[in-house]
């Protein structure tokens, strides 16, 4: 079982620049009350303000997410649809996995990533790409930067997991570590970008990024709606939350494709920044949530993605660590998938509104699995212990 993790989980490492942060770097870079988000057009970055509301942003809409679809024709996977007879019996209720841990670089990110760069200008390729990103991100855009024939620097928290900061070397990534416990990201990617003159892509608060994620919702809702499927309709879509990209541009899918889908976003307990925000009518930041879901180790949502939640997301719900380790081991065990913790919000979250009859005997649910990239050490010790 062991060498058959291994096969699945390695990936080539090739030889790239990496930058850790010293003692005046980290000085310089220590962390600001005011966080700080990037803005989706102009590629700099500046100070959200909670008071902003959906007037006057530049949102994707749903055409956004069809002309994605189009970019990412023949370069992203069409990534499959699976179920499992086992859980739909446990359950009571129809599941209908969409699996982008199958995708290219192991996670949906690729999706947006790719499409993002795809819009910029040759100017702005050749002056290289910057983000920062706790590891899907970070490979999305290294691997698309790399089939764009374009350099890209990416800013890495110093315990990323080692698979991803691995696999964004691997892929050309420039890596740049820092402690996303006390310094701020942000900054040192304005610092950069003001320095070297790069392009900063954000990991979720971008029209085309946003767009680029819609595209997983859009092949779900379409693939189920053929005849394979006996043009099944959803009633319930559960995406899991970060800065909000995913469920952002799955919402503009389902709202045009399924309008009587319910869309449920999915985070874990420790990091509820997005169900807060929903409920207090406004952006909030929280600390650094404690949470073996890296990818969703977000502080706050996005200016866009909010927008779009507050008009298009039925409600966010929040799930323990424990109920995510227990998600892994079933996709590991029952469906011979492995799935990061990140990527068992879903399910996670589909199983406790089950449970208290939130959803109802006989639904039909889709879930998208968002990733599956995970250090093999770690989950074996998360799935044993």
């Amino acid at each position: 079982v062991i060498f058959f993790l291994i096969g699945l989980l390695s990936l080539p490492l090739a030889s790239s620049f990496v930058h850790h942060a010293g003692p005046c770097f980290q000085q310089r870079y220590a962390s600001a009350p005011c966080r700080m988000t990037a803005d989706a057009e102009e590629a700099t970055i500046r100070t959200p303000s909670t008071s902003d509301s959906a007037k006057g942003l530049d949102l994707p809409s749903y055409n956004d997410v069809v002309e994605a679809a189009q970019i990412l024709e023949g370069i992203a996977h069409k990534t499959p649809v699976q179920t499992s007879r086992l859980l739909n019996e446990e359950l009571g209720v129809d599941v209908f996995f969409k699996c982008e841990n199958l995708q290219r670089m192991g996670a949906f990110k690729f999706r947006g990533g790719f499409n993002a760069l795809s819009h910029l200008t040759d100017s702005q390729r050749q002056a290289g790409v910057l983000t920062f990103s706790s590891g899907n991100h970070a490979q999305a855009i290294a691997l698309s930067a790399r089939l764009l024939n374009c350099q890209a620097t990416i800013i890495m928290p110093h315990d990323a997991p080692k698979l991803k900061v691995q696999a964004t070397q691997g892929y050309g990534g420039n890596v740049i570590f820092y402690d996303r416990y006390g310094e701020d990201r942000q900054l040192i990617a304005q610092d950069l970008q003001e320095r070297q003159g790069m392009v900063f892509v954000p990991p979720y608060d971008q029209k085309y990024v946003i767009a680029g994620q819609g595209t997983s919702g859009k092949e779900l809702l379409e693939t189920l709606a053929s005849n394979e499927y006996n043009n099944t309709s959803l009633d319930y879509l559960l995406v899991c939350v970060g800065g909000g990209g995913l469920i952002s541009g799955c919402a503009l899918a389902a709202h045009s494709l399924s309008p009587n889908c319910k869309v449920i976003g999915v985070e874990p307990e420790a990091g509820n920044d997005a169900q807060q925000s929903m409920a207090q009518g406004k952006i909030v930041t929280i600390a650094t949530p404690p949470t073996i879901a890296d990818g969703a180790q977000t502080q706050y949502i996005g200016k866009l993605t909010f927008a779009i939640m507050q008009d298009k997301v039925d409600r966010i719900v929040t799930v323990s660590d424990d109920e995510l380790v227990r998600e892994m081991k079933f996709f590991g065990e029952r469906m011979k998938m492995i799935v990061e913790p990140t990527g068992c919000l879903g399910l996670a979250g589909l199983r406790k509104l089950v449970s208290t009859g939130d959803i109802p005997a006989g639904s039909k649910c889709g879930v998208i699995i968002s990733g599956g990239n995970v250090d093999l050490e770690r989950y074996c010790e998360l799935v044993v212990g």
